[in-house]
């Protein structure tokens, strides 16, 4: 496929799977034998599809208005690298932390890697720290 084809599909992940929760294009976009770093797989890399099922499942729940918007996408090869912005408010539990119907902006950064028009691998960077000062699991630090 195409880098351009590559990133048409990254986008696809970011507005039918990030921004609607649309669990079947999980299926569509990602291989079955899928290695996913970063935050899905926490405590490993997550391996399978469930994995991914059960992590947007989770972020969807704690942020039912989760809304993706890409700010810059680059493709090289088999490899899009998409910087994006996610916004919601957090109204579900998550990982035991109560809702606090608070606003969250995040930024992250994910690469992608393609095979026969699938995505087989995932490397996913955020900034966890000011999400969760955001949401009030742990205090920002002081104005000065």
């Amino acid at each position: 496929m195409s880098t351009q084809e590559n990133q048409a599909l990254s986008r696809r992940v970011m507005e039918e799977i990030w921004s609607q929760g649309n669990m079947n294009a999980v299926d569509d976009l990602y291989a079955p034998d899928l290695l996913w770093h970063g935050p899905a797989g926490s405590t490993g890399p997550v391996r399978e599809l469930a994995g991914i099922k059960q992590f947007v499942t989770l972020n969807r729940t704690a942020f039912p208005d989760l809304r993706v918007t890409i700010e810059h996408q680059v493709a090289e090869g088999d490899r899009v690298v998409t910087r994006y912005t996610m916004q919601g408010t957090y109204q579900g539990e998550m990982q035991g932390m109560a809702s606090t119907g608070k606003q969250i902006t995040a930024t992250e950064i994910v690469i992608d890697r393609y095979a026969d028009g699938k995505i087989v691998e995932v490397w996913n960077i955020g900034d966890a720290l000011s999400m969760l000062q955001q949401v009030g699991a742990i205090p920002a630090p002081a104005e000065a």
